[in-house]
């Protein structure tokens, strides 16, 4: 009887490691490998249990939070939102990092979509919510990722981002006579909530008017376009702070007949 108790025991103590992991909450590290090199990333994880599969959303940050310890990205956007109304984000959200001087397109972009697949195999996730968030560098990464794969995603939420030439850079629907126009024409059937600051020093209001009026030009059923008064570049903090995003984000379903 004893020893039946004592190998019951060291059967429980084995199965304390895979419960607690299980439990796991909150902002938690993880890396992803892509071609042979190792990326840190986070993901959140919400502290309540969700019930059925989670909706997944992956937030892309902007320029001043490159680097590669992982971290710096959960310091602004979304990730702050989450923190102070942590119940009106009940999803799974992972925040990859992109490099030192690199944009999101190219080896960042491959980062981003394999963190995200790691985190869809790692947690249950419903693959017809899938969303994609990003502020400023990363709403251009937002814009581009929605461009290559429009099929992954749910709905989009771009916030004070660019798309056409941009500093050097180039459009994000290559080039041709209309950038906006050809965007919009591949994402018409695609929900989006945009938003731009009245007065964003940085960059420049205009991209988000014009990407607006041509989804609304190619017929896009679901465009939610807004502009803050008064708001310099940071126009993330209120875009996330906004009740309406997370309600509107949430109902929105990749399959039309869900929907």
């Amino acid at each position: 009887m004893v020893r039946w108790i004592v190998a019951l025991a060291a059967l429980l103590m084995l199965a304390l490691p895979a419960a607690a992991l299980a439990a796991e909450t909150g902002f938690l590290d993880r890396t992803v490998k892509v071609d042979g090199r190792d990326y840190a990333y986070q993901v959140y994880v919400p502290r309540q249990p969700l019930q059925g599969a989670k909706p997944i959303i992956l937030a892309l940050h902007g320029a001043g939070e490159r680097g590669s310890d992982g971290l710096l990205q959960t310091e602004v956007g979304l990730a702050g939102a989450i923190r102070r109304h942590p119940d009106r984000w009940p999803a799974i959200v992972v925040f990859p990092q992109a490099p030192e001087g690199q944009l999101w397109m190219g080896v960042p972009a491959r980062v981003a979509m394999a963190a995200l697949a790691q985190a869809e195999r790692e947690f249950r996730t419903d693959p017809n919510r899938v969303y994609l968030a990003g502020l400023s560098m990363g709403g251009n990464g937002a814009w581009r990722l929605a461009y290559e794969q429009p099929d992954r995603f749910a709905a989009v939420v771009p916030v004070c981002a660019f798309v056409g030439p941009f500093r050097g850079l180039p459009p994000v629907a290559g080039p041709g006579p209309d950038p906006y126009a050809a965007l919009a024409g591949k994402l018409a059937r695609l929900p989006i909530w945009i938003v731009h600051g009245e007065v964003d020093s940085v960059v420049p209001v205009d991209e988000s008017r014009r990407m607006a009026a041509a989804l609304k030009a190619a017929g896009a059923p679901d465009v939610t376009y807004k502009e803050l008064p008064g708001v310099d570049h940071n126009a993330w903090d209120p875009a996330f702070a906004d009740e309406a995003l997370p309600k509107w984000l949430f109902q929105q379903r990749r399959n039309p007949a869900a929907r």
